[in-house]
This record gives structure tokens, C-alpha cells and sequence, in this order.
């Protein structure tokens, strides 16, 4: 066979060897293709597949299904709270903005609480509501200048205030110049309408005097030896508490002693001594109660639902009649059956209970929540410094504002004895009122000592606002901004 048919033969086998593109099927007139042919039809054309979102394919990064509100909703919610919470400023905030909301809820139920008590003695019904009005107002300058003293200032004060108060309750048992309020000889006579408990700022005393011997001790580590923890802070306390007792204010006397045991524990005490403290503390407390009828009596009306028939327990039993009928929203502001004579001291001890009845559960609710919101704070104040005092002082001062409102709450509710203690912040009682401010107003100025909380609030002043901005823009050459 000559070349040129052979080169021929060769050409026609390998163009015959190579594949050729499908023929597209003829497409029925007024249908779809069919799924094989229009699939065979792209390929045979060379179609390009059109291009799916980024992300959207299978395995890509955008390949999950979209959260949904059970799944993603609450993990995204407590993440963002964690966050919140985590800011330098949040622990001044919540200490700040509950301390006042819990003194204006006060007000406005002192003011509902004390209006058939004011017309009861013959004085008008906003008598109660205008003295409270005016301790706070006058506790309000107090924790405006306790937040802006600085922590050493406040150190210097520990030992003015303590003397101070220890010579007005000495003054207190002096015959003509002290007076019995209640069976209790704890109040000094200011004039006019006005009073004074001293043994109120006995607490604030003990936690700034007690902070101080505490943090001096632990810098020259000194706490690790029992002596040095013990001496002098529990003769001191126990000082003031033989003072208290003179007067017959078992209650006082019992807040007293949890801030005794509060600054023990934060200065690392021991069980054992811890134990041996409480156990005397509580052999004592014994004592006193089984030799007073009247704390006996107290005693017994933990739990009861129907006074007594010779009397008994009337205020126990009627602090329970007001909570039951104020339902999840209670009967309204000023609404209360209680107050009208039922209920004694309905704005004093018993305030929580007339706050049931008017509020209903979600007032209650709303009380609880803010005490423990401040309580939180100021644990998490006492826990991220590094100051001693501070850390110290802080502990303190949570554990008298939540230690009284357990106990007061507690009392109202039938789960523990009617100490007569108020509800801080909340009852009436400028001698309660003003101490527990100025001791607000001490955890506020501990919030802003943090570094990052001075950081914080320093880039909030306008005038560094303003420096910053000037730095960030750039003049033109021109001369224009």
C-alpha cells in the first residue's frame, strides 16, 4: 500500500478513536427537558454550572444550619451577660444603681406604710415620709462624700469614728440623757422630733476600725499566729456588744456579731478558732434569751399563722395575713388592709410585709433581687482587689447590709425570731438610714480604686474625650480639619 493511503487509514482510525460530545436529544415542544437529557445537554455544550453562595455548599464554612432561637438565642444571651459583667465599671454600676433603687422603694413605702400611723398620733401623714425624706437626703451627701474619699483618708477615720461611738453609747446608759425607745435604752434625744441610735454606727465602727487592724497585721504577717487575729478585734467587739446589751437590743447586737464573724473569716481564720468563737457567741445569745421572757416570747413565734388568744404573736401572725393577701401583684399602692391598725410598726420591722400586701409577689420579688444584686457586687468588689483593707472593709460591709435584710425578711416570713432589726435602705429610721449610706457609699469609692475601673472612667471625661479626638484628626495644609 503506497504512504499516502496508509498516512490516510492512520488519520481516519484516530479521529475515530476520539470521543464525541453527545447529541442533545430533540426537546419536545411546550415541556420541560427531561432531569438525564438537560444534564447530558449542559455537558455535551459545555454549560458551566451556575455557581452556588459562598459558604452555602456542603462541608463549607456557612454549612450549618442557621441557629434558631432555642439553640443559639440563649448561648449568645449568657455570653454577652458574662461579658457585661466582666466590664471594670459593672460592679460600680450595680452597687450605685441598687443601693438607689432600693432607697427610693423605701421612700414610697415608708411614705404608704406610716399614713394611718401618722394620723393615729395626730400629725399629719406625710410626718414619717418627711423625716425619712430628710435622712436621705442628708445620707445621700454622706454617700456622695464617702464614694469620692480616697481609701487612706478613710483608713484615718476608722479610729475617730470608733471613739466617737463608743462615747455617745456610753453616753447612751447615763441616766436623763438617754432614752428608752420600745424597752430599749439605745436612743440619745436630739430635740425636736429628732433621735439617735448610736449603736447603728457601731457597725459602721467596727468594719472600718476592724479592716484597718486587719490589713496593718496582715502586712507585717501577722495572722497566721491566733493572738495576733483574736486581740484586740474580738475584745473590742465584744466591748460593743456589752454596750449594746445594756440597752436591751438583742438585734443590733446579733448583726454585730455576724460582721465579728465575717472579718474573722476573710482573715483566714482557722476552723477550729472559728468554731470556738461562734460556739461562744452562741452560749451566750443562749443565755440572754433564756433569762428575757420577752426574747422567749419571740422566740416561740417562729412559724405561727394565728395569733395567740391572750395576744400573742399579733405582729408575727399578721405579717403572714399581709404577705397571703397580696397575691403575684398585690392590692395597689396604698391599698393595704394591714396598716389600718392590724399590723404594729408596719414601717419600720414590718415594711417587707406591707410591701407584700400593696406589691403583691413581684414587689417582693424585685426587693430580694436588688439586695442581691448589692450583695454581689460587693463580693465581687472584696474579691478582685489587692488592697487588704479594702478586701477587708468590702467583706464587712456585705456581710451587715445581707445579714440584716436575711434577717429582717426571715422575721417577716416566720422562718427565724422578730429581732428587731429593719431592712436596709428600706425602713424607716434616719439612725439606720445614714451609717448604712455612708457605708454605700464606701463600696462605691472601693469600686472606682480598681485600676480598670479608673482607667475606664478616666476615657469617659469629656475633656479626655476631647484631647483624644484632637489627637486622632489631622490638620490639612490648607489649615482646614
Amino acid at each position: 500500500m503506497p504512504a499516502d493511503e496508509r498516512f490516510a487509514v492512520r488519520r481516519d482510525r484516530a479521529r475515530a478513536s476520539v470521543p464525541r460530545p453527545l447529541a442533545a436529544a430533540p426537546v419536545p415542544s411546550g415541556g420541560p427537558l427531561p432531569d438525564g437529557l438537560a444534564l447530558r445537554g449542559r455537558l455535551a455544550t459545555g454549560a458551566r454550572r451556575p455557581e452556588t453562595p459562598r459558604g452555602s455548599g456542603r462541608g463549607g464554612p456557612g454549612s450549618r444550619p442557621p441557629r434558631t432561637g432555642r439553640g443559639g438565642g440563649p448561648r449568645r444571651a449568657y455570653e454577652r451577660a458574662r461579658r457585661a459583667w466582666d466590664r471594670p465599671l459593672t460592679a460600680y454600676y450595680v452597687i450605685l444603681g441598687s443601693s438607689l433603687l432600693i432607697t427610693v422603694l423605701g421612700l414610697v413605702m415608708v411614705y404608704s406604710a406610716s399614713m394611718i400611723k401618722a394620723l393615729d398620733i395626730s400629725k399629719p401623714s406625710t410626718y414619717f415620709f418627711g423625716k425619712q425624706f430628710l435622712a436621705a437626703v442628708i445620707g445621700g451627701a454622706l454617700m456622695l462624700l464617702a464614694a469620692r474619699m480616697p481609701v487612706k483618708l478613710h483608713r484615718a477615720l476608722a479610729y475617730p469614728i470608733l471613739m466617737v461611738t463608743v462615747f455617745l453609747m456610753v453616753l447612751v446608759q447615763v441616766p436623763g440623757i438617754g432614752m428608752s425607745v420600745n424597752g430599749n435604752q439605745n436612743w440619745l434625744y436630739l430635740g425636736g422630733p429628732f433621735q439617735l441610735q448610736p449603736s447603728e454606727f457601731g457597725k459602721l465602727a467596727l468594719i472600718l476600725w476592724g479592716a484597718d487592724l486587719l490589713a496593718r497585721k496582715q502586712d507585717k504577717r501577722l495572722l497566721t499566729q491566733w493572738k495576733h487575729m483574736l486581740v484586740p478585734l474580738v475584745p473590742v467587739a465584744f466591748m460593743l456588744l456589752g454596750l449594746i446589751m445594756l440597752g436591751g437590743d438583742m438585734g443590733t447586737a446579733i448583726i454585730l456579731t455576724a460582721i465579728l464573724f465575717g472579718l474573722l473569716w476573710l482573715a483566714g481564720a482557722p476552723t477550729r478558732l472559728f468554731a470556738g468563737v461562734l460556739g461562744a457567741a452562741a452560749a451566750i445569745a443562749f443565755l440572754l434569751i433564756r433569762t428575757s421572757p420577752n426574747r422567749m416570747s419571740r422566740l416561740a413565734c417562729m412559724g405561727v399563722s394565728e395569733p395567740d388568744p391572750e395576744g400573742g404573736c399579733w405582729q408575727a401572725a399578721h405579717g403572714i395575713y399581709a404577705l397571703a393577701s397580696g397575691g403575684w401583684f398585690g392590692s395597689g399602692l396604698g391599698a393595704s388592709v394591714e396598716k389600718w391598725g392590724q399590723l404594729p410598726e408596719p414601717h419600720t420591722d414590718f415594711i417587707f410585709a406591707i410591701t407584700g400586701e400593696e406589691l403583691g409577689l413581684a414587689g417582693t420579688l424585685s426587693v430580694l433581687a436588688l439586695f442581691a444584686a448589692l450583695g454581689y457586687a460587693g463580693i465581687r468588689v472584696a474579691g478582685r482587689t489587692e488592697d487588704p483593707f479594702v478586701r477587708f472593709a468590702a467583706g464587712g460591709v456585705t456581710t451587715w447590709i445581707t445579714a440584716q435584710a436575711v434577717i429582717n425578711i426571715g422575721a417577716v416570713l416566720g422562718l427565724l425570731p422578730i429581732a428587731g432589726v429593719p431592712l436596709p435602705l428600706f425602713s424607716y429610721g434616719g439612725s439606720a438610714l445614714l451609717p448604712t449610706m455612708f457605708a454605700v457609699g464606701l463600696m462605691i469609692a472601693f469600686a472606682r480604686e480598681d485600676p480598670a475601673a479608673k482607667a475606664a472612667l478616666a476615657m469617659r471625661k469629656p475633656g479626655v474625650r476631647w484631647k483624644t479626638m484632637r489627637r486622632r484628626v489631622k490638620k490639612r495644609p490648607s489649615g482646614e480639619r
